[in-house]
Protein backbone atom coordinates (compact mmCIF):
# COMPACT_ATOMS: atom_id res chain seq x y z
CA UNK A 1 0.00 0.00 0.00
CA UNK A 2 2.00 3.27 -0.93
CA UNK A 3 1.81 6.59 1.05
CA UNK A 4 -0.92 9.39 -0.72
CA UNK A 5 1.14 12.28 -0.79
CA UNK A 6 -0.80 15.48 -1.53
CA UNK A 7 0.72 18.36 -3.23
CA UNK A 8 -0.65 21.56 -1.95
CA UNK A 9 -0.58 24.21 -5.01
CA UNK A 10 -0.87 27.61 -3.56
CA UNK A 11 -3.60 29.70 -4.98
CA UNK A 12 -2.07 32.10 -7.70
CA UNK A 13 -1.98 35.54 -6.86
CA UNK A 14 -4.08 37.37 -9.14
CA UNK A 15 -1.95 39.96 -11.64
CA UNK A 16 -1.42 43.09 -10.61
CA UNK A 17 -1.42 46.32 -12.56
CA UNK A 18 -0.59 49.63 -12.18
CA UNK A 19 -3.04 52.21 -12.79
CA UNK A 20 -0.60 54.79 -14.77
CA UNK A 21 -1.83 59.06 -15.13
CA UNK A 22 -0.10 60.95 -18.15
CA UNK A 23 0.76 64.78 -18.02
CA UNK A 24 -0.74 66.99 -20.46
CA UNK A 25 -0.70 71.07 -20.35
CA UNK A 26 -4.29 71.54 -20.55
CA UNK A 27 -5.93 69.47 -17.01
CA UNK A 28 -5.80 71.73 -14.31
CA UNK A 29 -3.91 70.35 -11.32
CA UNK A 30 -7.19 70.62 -9.33
CA UNK A 31 -8.92 68.77 -11.20
CA UNK A 32 -6.11 65.80 -11.09
CA UNK A 33 -5.64 66.25 -7.25
CA UNK A 34 -9.67 65.67 -7.06
CA UNK A 35 -9.70 62.76 -9.28
CA UNK A 36 -6.77 61.55 -7.15
CA UNK A 37 -9.10 62.17 -4.36
CA UNK A 38 -12.25 60.23 -5.89
CA UNK A 39 -11.01 57.41 -7.38
CA UNK A 40 -8.06 56.69 -5.74
CA UNK A 41 -8.87 57.17 -2.18
CA UNK A 42 -6.21 59.75 -1.47
CA UNK A 43 -6.07 62.62 1.17
CA UNK A 44 -5.10 65.83 -0.15
CA UNK A 45 -1.11 65.84 1.04
CA UNK A 46 -1.02 62.13 -1.15
CA UNK A 47 -2.92 63.40 -4.03
CA UNK A 48 -1.09 66.42 -4.36
CA UNK A 49 2.31 64.33 -4.20
CA UNK A 50 1.39 62.31 -6.97
CA UNK A 51 -0.25 65.26 -8.92
CA UNK A 52 3.19 66.95 -9.16
CA UNK A 53 5.07 63.77 -9.56
CA UNK A 54 3.22 63.42 -12.96
CA UNK A 55 3.05 67.14 -13.89
CA UNK A 56 7.36 66.81 -13.32
CA UNK A 57 8.14 63.37 -14.69
CA UNK A 58 5.10 62.64 -17.09
CA UNK A 59 3.46 60.26 -15.51
CA UNK A 60 2.78 58.54 -12.12
CA UNK A 61 1.11 55.34 -10.32
CA UNK A 62 -2.42 55.92 -8.82
CA UNK A 63 -2.64 52.78 -7.26
CA UNK A 64 -1.73 48.72 -8.30
CA UNK A 65 -4.87 46.74 -8.55
CA UNK A 66 -5.66 43.28 -10.01
CA UNK A 67 -6.83 43.80 -13.69
CA UNK A 68 -10.42 44.36 -13.49
CA UNK A 69 -10.37 46.80 -10.73
CA UNK A 70 -7.27 48.48 -12.69
CA UNK A 71 -9.59 48.40 -15.89
CA UNK A 72 -12.40 50.25 -13.82
CA UNK A 73 -10.85 52.75 -12.91
CA UNK A 74 -8.86 53.61 -15.65
CA UNK A 75 -12.74 53.54 -17.71
CA UNK A 76 -13.87 55.82 -14.90
CA UNK A 77 -11.05 58.47 -14.57
CA UNK A 78 -11.01 58.68 -18.87
CA UNK A 79 -15.04 58.98 -18.48
CA UNK A 80 -14.91 61.45 -15.88
CA UNK A 81 -12.12 64.04 -17.32
CA UNK A 82 -14.31 63.55 -20.86
CA UNK A 83 -17.39 64.91 -18.88
CA UNK A 84 -15.36 67.68 -17.58
CA UNK A 85 -13.47 68.40 -21.20
CA UNK A 86 -10.14 67.49 -19.92
CA UNK A 87 -7.72 65.58 -22.08
CA UNK A 88 -6.35 64.12 -19.05
CA UNK A 89 -5.25 59.99 -20.20
CA UNK A 90 -5.01 56.95 -17.80
CA UNK A 91 -3.59 53.71 -18.78
CA UNK A 92 -2.26 50.14 -17.01
CA UNK A 93 0.32 48.27 -16.87
CA UNK A 94 1.57 44.73 -15.61
CA UNK A 95 3.02 45.57 -12.00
Amino acid sequence: MGIATRTRTKPKKPSQFKVLMLNDDYTPMEFVVMVLKGFFRMDMEQATQVMLHVHQRGVGVCGIYPYEIAETKVTQVMDFARQNQHPLQCTLEKA
